[in-house]
């Protein structure tokens, strides 16, 4: 069975998901850490808070990863070079 797509698009398709991934991971360890560090460095919250602040970071950190993995790849319109026709535009630019 053939593959209506090409080589370029499948390695595009391929190039951005990894990119929505590692982005995504990074911004949800960055937000993890956010939340969780002010809490353990300078409150001193007792045991069962600390915990609840961590499963809270935690719980956050996975929704910031799922909305940016989401955002991105939402947002992917297809291989390079293939932009849509702009509006109002009839002839090509000389």
């Amino acid at each position: 069975m053939e593959s209506s797509r090409t080589r370029a698009q499948r390695d595009a398709i391929t190039i951005e998901i990894g990119y929505a991934l590692v982005s995504a991971f990074v911004l949800a360890l960055v937000t993890f850490v956010a939340v969780a560090a002010p809490a353990d460095l300078l409150l001193d919250l007792p045991g069962t808070w600390a915990r609840r602040v961590r499963i809270g970071a935690g719980a956050l950190a996975v929704i910031v990863f799922v909305v940016r993995v989401v955002h991105v790849l939402w947002g992917y319109r297809g291989a390079p070079g293939t932009q849509p026709n702009q509006p109002g535009r009839t002839s090509a630019d000389p």
